[in-house]
């Protein structure tokens, strides 16, 4: 055997065991390996991959990340399209659809698989011969951008599907699921963010929209998206299955991975008590669910209910119930955090939502005003989901009157006046460092509790401070005096002696430091 040969097998060899590893790690939820013997194995492959570059395949592990930016995505039409349910938020609105459902099908029995509604973003992964070879958006449910660069970035999708003796793998197949990202990581990204003055993103959801959408999938690798699959879009001629469940239980042994809590319904009866059930739970997983998916399981009958133009007739979502209130955007107004990212607050008509009276609410970013179409004056949507910050989640646009005029993202800082710039995804930015605004809120931060624990620096006396230019960067609190703040309203004698002594607890910060950080 030629030493080309021997690599080419060792090659091989650890491709399939690091395939092996991703399905017990990421399918199974059993991983067999720690983290530093995998790193180990995928450290080994690049070095031979990277010395014989002619034996590298687009389906290795090491192809995740790969490659420049891109300078656009291509539009590429789905096979069969991707259409969107009908939504039921009742469950006799489940009921009803059921009925529909017996008599479409003349009264036969039927089975049913509920499936959790990810809150996530939707995608499709199309493979050839095993390997995968392009993912799209949904887009508009009949062409999709090709964001397979992307795709191919996420740990959870597979790049070659496992062979399997009971269900073999067709030649051509697409299957469809949801990308998302767990609250940990989105948490976390949003941190990062702050650190890098980068504009926040509104949920989950919109995190893994905005990933999928970046032109340089390094940025994406970054984000550590998954996806779970739920159904399959085209399978050639080839089919070995006869139900939804069994598509599922294929899919997992192909290596693809789906929920594990999906669920098998002889009734509509059990199907409504998996609501009522996920309903409670939903708040004890890591990832957004926002309600059920409920399918005829037997193929055979969901290909005789078919579908009307938007919508299959054998699926439907049930929409958990949200806390919400509708009322009127009187205003609104741009804030101008302490990195200088501008953030846009609607300013309600106070109204009660979730047994509390909501009279603010942010819109997180410029570009979630353009989505909800949002105009001053109009009638908007609140909710409170799982006691959280109420959020603008629609406008009732049958009420709006006239043609209201658009919001016009600010070109200057409302605060400074100086000149607004773009940053990368969502974020607009103040760039003057004296700002007012960035200079309150930055004092604030590093007074607080979590940062240099300046006991007596408020709010009210972090804004007089910076109104009377008593301190005109963070270093300038430390060249303060008790006289100063005599002066200001609100400070007596004893106020402002135990200000002085909190910050000369941190006097170890001198001006020529503070400013050198």
């Amino acid at each position: 055997m030629s030493e080309l040969n021997k690599v080419k097998k060792e090659i091989e060899k650890i491709r399939q065991e690091i395939r092996h590893h991703d399905y017990r790690y990421y399918v199974l939820n059993q991983p067999e390996v720690s983290d530093a013997e995998y790193d180990k194995l995928m450290r080994r492959l690049k070095q031979l991959e990277d010395k014989h570059p002619q034996l590298k395949v687009p389906d290795s592990p090491t192809q995740r990340v790969g490659g420049e930016p891109l300078k656009g995505f291509e539009q590429v039409k789905h096979k069969l399209p991707m259409l969107s349910l009908d939504n039921a938020y009742t469950f006799e609105e489940i009921k009803a659809w059921a009925k529909r459902v017996d008599k479409g099908l003349a009264g036969e029995g039927v089975k049913y698989v509920t499936e959790l509604k990810f809150d996530g973003t939707s995608a499709s992964f199309s493979y050839q011969k095993g390997s995968f070879v392009f993912g799209l958006s949904r887009g508009d449910g009949r062409a999709g951008d090709d964001i397979s660069s992307n795709l191919k970035t996420i740990r959870t999708v597979s790049l070659k599907l496992i062979p399997s003796k009971k269900y073999p793998i067709p030649e051509d197949i697409e299957v469809r699921g949801e990308v998302y990202m767990e609250a940990g990581d989105f948490t976390r990204l949003n941190k990062e963010r702050v650190k890098k003055d980068e504009g926040l993103f509104v949920n989950p959801r919109n995190a893994a929209a905005g990933s999928l959408k970046l032109l340089d999938p390094k940025v994406t690798a970054g984000r550590s998206l998954k996806n779970f699959i739920h159904s399959f879009g085209y399978l050639g001629k080839a089919r070995t299955f006869s139900t939804h469940w069994q598509f599922l239980a294929a899919a997992k042994s192909w290596g693809l991975r789906i929920s594990p809590h999906s669920k098998l319904c002889n009734n509509i009866d059990q199907v409504i008590d998996q609501c009522q059930r996920w309903e409670k739970k939903r708040h004890g997983l890591d990832y957004d669910i926002d309600g059920i998916v409920i399918k005829v399981n037997d193929l055979s009958q969901q290909k005789r209910l078919g579908h009307t133009a938007k919508s299959p007739r054998w699926a439907i979502a049930y929409k958990f119930p949200a806390q919400q209130a509708t009322t009127v955007l009187v205003d609104i107004k741009v804030q101008v955090g302490r990195t200088g990212v501008l953030t846009p607050v609607a300013i309600l008509k106070p109204v009660e939502c979730g047994g509390v009276t909501i009279s603010r609410s942010t819109l997180h970013n410029f570009d979630e005003i353009q989505r909800l179409d949002v105009h001053i004056g109009d009638r908007v949507v609140l909710e409170r989901a799982g006691e959280v910050i109420p959020k603008i989640i629609k406008v009732v646009k049958s009420v709006r009157k006239g043609r209201p005029e658009a919001f016009r993202i600010p070109t200057h800082c409302p605060v400074c006046k100086g000149k607004i710039v773009k940053e990368e995804e969502v974020a607009y930015r103040c760039p003057n460092p004296l700002c007012a605004a960035q200079l309150e809120r930055g004092l604030m931060h590093f007074a607080s509790r979590t940062a240099l624990d300046i006991e007596g620096m408020g709010q009210a006396v972090v804004e007089q401070l910076v109104k009377t230019k008593l301190v005109k960067d963070f270093a300038y609190i430390y060249t303060l005096k008790k006289e100063d703040l005599l002066k200001l309203e609100f400070f007596a004698d004893k106020k402002a002696s135990g200000l002085i002594e909190a910050i000369a607890k941190n006097s170890s910060f001198n001006r020529s430091s503070f400013l050198s950080v």
